[in-house]
Parts: C-alpha cells; sequence; structure tokens
C-alpha cells in the first residue's frame, strides 16, 4: 500500500511536463497536486489512528486500498485542474491509514528486536513503488498522463483481495510470528496447540509483553519518568487525553521532528528530481532515468541496512542504538548532497547522490521501529497517528516549498539546484536534534515499561468502552 502511494507522488512528479501542458499549469501547481493530497492525509490519520485502535486492522486496509484505486480512475478521467486537485483531497483521506494500521501491525506481529529490520522491509517497498513512479508510469506518461494514473489503479484492487486473508493479530505483541512447522504460527496458537495435545484449558489471549529494549533498560537500572508513567487503562482516553500524553514523550517529539525533516526532503527529491537531474547535468530522458535508478538502489540499500544495524545495536544492549544510526545519517546525508548539487558532471555526482540517498533512507526504519519501544502497545495506532499528521503536515509543504523556491528563483537551470541546496538547512536540523535526544531515550524506554505495567493493574475498560470486533481483535 505504502509503494502505490508513494508511485503515485513519483508519478505526479514524472507527469509534470505533460500535466503542465495538458492543464495548463506551473510548478507550483504541480506541488500542490502532491501537498494538497498530504495535507489531507494529515489531518485524517489521527482519526484513523483511534480506528485502527480500536476495529479490524486487516479489514480498514482492505476497505482504503480499495476506495484508494477507484480515486486513481477518477484523477484519469478528470479534464481540469480544478477537478484533479478535488480528486487529490479524496485520495488524501484514503492514504492517511496506512501509517497507523502499518505501525500497529509491525508492532503486533514481530518482535521488537527485528522491528528495524522489517521496517526496512516496508519502506524498501516504499521506495521500489516511488521508482515505479519515475520510471514506469513516467514513461506512460509521456504517451498519456491518463494512462499512468490508470496503470497504478489496477495493482491496488488485486493487493486488496490478497490482503483481505490475512488474520487479524492480537494487540499488545501477544501475536508476534515465530517459526513453525507448518509455516508461521503466533505464540498464542503455539500455546493452545501445546495445551490441546496435553488435554488442559486453552490458555487466555497473552498480554501486552515487555520488548526487549525496554528489558534491557530496566536490567541496567533505567529509571522512568514519574510525572509520564501511564497509570490508566489506555483503552479509555479520549483522542485529546491521548495526543497530550503521546505530545509529552520528548523522544517521541524528536523522532517526529526528525522524521518531518527527512520526509520533507525526500518528498522534494520524489518530486523534482527526476527535473532537476536533467537540468542540472545536461542529459536526456533515457539517461536521467538510469541515473535516478542507481540513486534508487542506494535508497533501497539504506532502508535495509539502517533497520538492521539499529537492530544489532539493542541486540548488544545499547539502548538508545536505534536513535544514534539515525542521527550519523542524517548529518551524513547532508554532507554527501553538498558535492553533487554545485557539479555538472553526472559521473562525478553519481557516487556521491547514490551515498546520499543510501544515508537519508538509512534513518527511517530505526526511528519507525524506536517510537514502538517508547509507547505503550495500547496506544501505537493513535501515536502513530498523530506522528503521521505532524510528519505529513510538513512532507505535504514540502512539494509547494520546492516548486514555490524554484519559481521565485526563475524557473530555470539553476533554481532547482538553489532550492535543493537551501533544503539541506531542515535536514541538517534534523541530525542535531536527533543526536540531542541521545540522552532522553532510555528514559521514555524505560517509562513506556513502566506505564505498560501500571495499565495492566488499571484493569479492562469500562463496561461502557466501545465494543470490540469478535473477528480476532483482541486487546490484550
Amino acid at each position: 500500500m505504502l509503494a502505490l502511494s508513494s508511485a503515485d507522488t513519483s508519478t505526479v512528479g514524472a507527469s509534470a511536463t505533460e500535466l503542465r501542458q495538458a492543464l495548463h499549469i506551473d510548478n507550483t501547481d504541480i506541488g500542490l497536486l502532491v501537498s494538497v493530497t498530504g495535507a489531507v492525509a494529515a489531518i485524517a490519520s489521527v482519526p484513523f489512528g483511534v480506528m485502527v485502535d480500536r476495529f479490524n486492522r486487516i479489514n480498514l486496509l482492505v476497505a482504503a486500498m480499495l476506495l484508494w484505486g477507484a480515486a486513481m480512475l477518477a484523477s484519469a478521467a478528470v479534464s481540469t485542474f480544478g477537478a484533479l486537485l478535488l480528486v487529490r483531497v479524496f485520495l488524501g483521506a484514503v492514504t492517511a491509514l496506512a501509517g497507523p494500521a502499518v505501525a500497529s501491525l509491525i508492532g503486533d506481529f514481530f518482535p521488537s528486536v527485528e522491528r528495524g529490520k522489517i521496517y526496512g522491509y516496508v519502506l524498501g517497498g516504499e521506495l521500489i513503488g516511488a521508482g515505479v513512479g519515475f520510471f514506469i508510469t513516467g514513461d506512460v506518461a509521456a504517451i498519456s498522463w491518463r494512462a499512468a494514473f490508470v496503470v497504478l489503479a489496477i495493482p491496488a484492487f488485486a493487493l486488496a483481495w490478497q490482503v483481505r486473508k490475512v488474520p487479524e493479530p492480537a494487540r499488545g505483541g501477544a501475536s508476534n510470528l515465530t517459526p513453525g512447522s507448518t509455516g508461521f504460527v503466533s505464540r498464542q496458537q503455539a500455546e493452545q496447540q501445546r495445551n490441546a495435545i496435553s488435554d488442559q484449558p486453552t490458555s487466555a489471549p497473552e498480554k501486552p509483553e515487555t520488548t526487549e529494549v525496554q528489558k534491557t533498560a530496566q536490567q541496567k537500572g533505567v529509571r522512568p519518568d514519574p510525572k509520564l508513567i501511564l497509570r490508566t487503562d489506555p483503552r479509555k482516553m479520549n483522542i485529546l487525553a491521548a495526543t497530550r500524553y503521546v505530545l509529552r514523550v520528548r523522544t517521541n517529539v524528536i523522532l517526529i521532528l526528525s522524521s518531518a525533516c527527512a520526509y520533507f526532503f525526500l518528498t522534494g527529491i520524489q518530486t523534482f528530481g527526476l527535473e532537476f537531474v536533467g537540468d542540472q547535468y545536461g542529459v536526456h530522458t533515457i539517461l536521467a532515468n538510469l541515473l535516478m535508478l542507481v540513486i534508487g538502489v542506494g535508497a533501497v540499500g539504506g532502508v535495509l541496512v539502517g533497520g538492521r544495524l539499529g537492530d544489532d545495536l539493542i541486540r548488544r544492549g545499547y539502548i538508545s542504538g536505534r536513535v544514534l544510526v539515525a542521527g550519523v545519517a542524517a548529518i551524513a546525508t547532508v554532507v554527501l548532497f553538498i558535492p553533487p548539487l554545485l557539479t555538472r558532471s553526472p559521473f562525478t555526482a553519481l557516487p556521491y547522490v547514490a551515498a546520499a540517498a543510501f544515508c537519508l533512507t538509512a534513518q527511517n526504519p530505526p526511528l519507525d521501529a524506536a517510537r514502538l519501544d517508547i509507547m505503550v502497545p495500547l496506544l501505537w495506532g493513535r501515536a502513530e497517528g498523530i506522528r503521521t499528521f505532524l510528519r505529513t503536515a510538513a512532507q505535504s509543504i514540502a512539494p509547494v516549498a520546492f516548486g514555490g523556491l524554484s519559481d521565485l528563483l526563475g524557473n530555470n537551470h539553476s533554481s532547482l539546484r538553489t532550492t535543493f541546496l537551501v533544503m539541506l538547512l531542515p535536514l541538517a536540523a534534523s541530525g542535531v536534534i536527533l543526536l540531542r535526544g541521545l540522552r532522553y531515550y532510555p528514559t521514555d524506554v524505560a517509562t513506556a515499561a513502566a506505564s505498560l505495567a501500571a495499565s495492566e493493574e488499571a484493569g479492562p475498560p469500562a463496561a461502557d468502552a466501545p465494543e470490540q470486533p469478535p473477528s480476532g481483535d483482541v486487546m490484550g
């Protein structure tokens, strides 16, 4: 789902020339088409986060994919810029579900020590989707920009058909997948099978578990922040109370700010990267596509390596390992991007840009995994919804900011280069913010573990709490 959404963003950028000619618009309008999707997604992510914590996540994802495919078909049918912009508003609302649902499902399906690796796979798919937008639908758009949107709509329906078969896991990590003799079964299912063999009663669903990094913090004597220990059942918290709590966790705010800066720059690259390569290095479209392919390979390598590296540091007992990986990668990204922005030789720029893309994307998997360790499991959906709102709000500004600054500078061969140089500043700020956050992360990890224990003692939700769906949506 993230791959298709990313492909859509890249398709708008790759189709910029055709869209400008067909709809009589400029770079600012192109940026607006992407930004309005992100802005609406930011607003809708908060209520979707609430739904993710309360209802069957698989069913929500299937519905979102079907509506997304319908919106793409509608995009191909419009005849004016205003109509296309209206469809993008609906598309943004549908896209908002992905972040909270994916975060919550990863937390429940996979143990904490491998979540960075799993997020690497997920974000790798997102980057591959961006490549599809550049190379496949971008080439299709050269023939017809309407056909490019249709090409993206078709796999959305096929994906929804496959995702509906995925079982809904129990909440709070009680269904972490472990290898079984016939594929993969959850720990809960394995326990049920053992009890059935021994003629003992089937055990009750497991409670949310303390993660490995939280256990490490406890073993090292890291003290939680007593002011932030959540002593009430998270299921009883309304969205305002949940928002206040989530934004009081210092490390969470730091991770949100850093992630917003990284995605801000990445979205600008996705939207205007192909046009920049052509203007900066004077290459034709085919060679520009090949250069972007090499950059994309570096970016995919970054998410795969970054997530694993953060996991390895956690296994070795370094509590803040994931934050350290992301902080170093952010600083390295800024340094590596400067030479290719100053040179006009594509062959000189290529190794720097590939390495910069590697470091840029290496930040995201460890940050995404780190957020799950500093938040109580039954708040994962709402916490991710709030994070997605703030991150996507910044991300949605990127296309308009890049396009608007480029137009302001004259919309010539050097304007995009200057734009990219200026936009490196927030990326540098994200690295500094992350390195400063190293001292807060262990305390917030310990606080999440203490909150988990305290919230379990609070007991089940009140009798008037919303009824949970019976289809495996166990709340711990």
